[in-house]
């Protein structure tokens, strides 16, 4: 109690004293607060290492998904050229086969309806093909058109047979005018005009009853 005492007194005397603990004392307060700033700034620098430790594996892994990436691009412009070169290949093979191919078709068709043509007069065997280009366009008034059309002369009569797989409008609308141009070509009356077809849209059907055209079908396509 007296040392006590003894100190208050001398603090209330001496000015310098109160000085010298009143440094010491805020200079004490410093380092703790230095203390705890360094403490939170270690913590700050673990947490940044272990984010930086993150981000350097996620740029290892984003590498390799790059890597793989880049292969994958390569094999599918790999892929794609190989397709491009098999398209050209196919399309000249099929370019060569087209004509026949369609030639084949035609003789397959009449050849399913065999029967009903037969009874009405018209032997498949027998049929033909008709195949006029107009070069200077006297005929049809277009230069270099083609007409293309299977064809029967039988007992002075003509007929006119067109064969489709699938009989549509536009095939309907163009018989007369083929059917013309052979009455021109070969100074013949065409005496009948025929659509035989597996299937017949529809609107072609009802197209060549008003044209007078004999349609010889499997189904009506709605």
């Amino acid at each position: 109690m007296e040392l006590r005492e003894e100190l208050l007194r001398l603090l209330e005397e001496d000015k310098e004293l109160r000085l010298m603990i009143a440094g010491l004392l805020g200079y004490r307060d410093l380092l703790e607060r230095l203390e705890a700033h360094d403490k939170k700034f270690n913590e700050i620098l673990e947490r940044l290492d272990k984010h930086t430790k993150l981000l350097e594996e996620h740029g290892k892994r984003l590498e390799a998904h790059d890597k793989k990436f880049n292969e994958l691009i390569e094999q599918m412009n790999r892929l794609r050229a190989d397709f491009i070169r098999l398209s050209r290949k196919i399309d000249v093979t099929l370019g060569s086969m087209g004509r026949r191919w369609g030639i084949d078709l035609e003789r397959t068709v009449l050849e399913i309806f065999r029967e009903t043509l037969e009874r009405k007069g018209i032997e498949p065997g027998k049929v033909e093909k008709f195949r006029y280009k107009d070069v200077d366009g006297r005929v049809t008034g277009v230069k270099g058109k083609v007409i293309d059309v299977d064809v029967l002369v039988k007992d002075d009569r003509v007929y006119v047979i067109e064969v489709k797989s699938r009989a549509e409008l536009e095939h309907v609308d163009a018989l007369p005018e083929k059917a013309k141009v052979v009455e021109r070509i070969l100074r013949r009356r065409v005496d009948k005009v025929f659509l035989v077809a597996v299937n017949i849209d529809r609107d072609a059907y009802e197209r060549a009853k008003e044209l007078m055209i004999e349609t010889i079908y499997g189904n009506i396509i709605e």
